[in-house]
């Protein structure tokens, strides 16, 4: 069996060389995060929080952080924050993403997704929400990720 991605972070979250360990770890399991280069700053039961900083490699054409680089952040807080937020009986999967690109992103930028309590043993629709903010505390990138849950198949 292996160790949920909450528990880890229980375990390993309260330092910063923890985070980092943690986020490497979550990007070892879903490689295409680690293009961004993100560190889990908070996870727990309906709520996860990342950033990622301000670099060449997520830039686009004109100098800012690449819409795609938003999209793969908040992926990844709505996924991380929901796995932390559904009974261990359940799982889940991205069913669609609407996003609002708001202002230029630039500098280290944050993300903080809320994720609404699921019914045990239903499957159901939820719409995890990502705001993240620029330095400044200002939302330059919003997403509303709508996520299948429902109970895992008797093995």
């Amino acid at each position: 069996m292996t160790l949920s991605p909450l528990k880890a972070f229980q375990r390993l979250g309260g330092s910063a060389p923890g985070r980092w360990l943690f986020s490497r770890l979550v990007c070892f399991q879903a490689p295409y995060f680690g293009s961004i280069g993100p560190v889990v700053e908070e996870l727990a039961p309906g709520r996860c929080v990342a950033r990622i900083r301000d670099r060449r490699r997520v830039h686009n054409h004109i100098g800012t952080v690449h819409a795609i680089a938003l999209c793969n952040l908040a992926e990844l807080t709505a996924g991380l924050g929901t796995d932390a937020s559904i009974p261990a009986s359940m799982r889940w999967i991205p069913k669609g993403m609407t996003v609002r690109y708001l202002r230029k992103a630039r500098g280290t930028l944050t993300a903080t997704c809320v994720v609404p309590s699921a019914t045990e043993g239903v499957a159901q629709d939820l719409v995890a929400h990502v705001d993240v903010r620029d330095p400044a505390g200002e939302v330059v990138f919003d997403a509303d990720i709508t996520l299948y849950v429902s109970p895992r198949k008797a093995d």
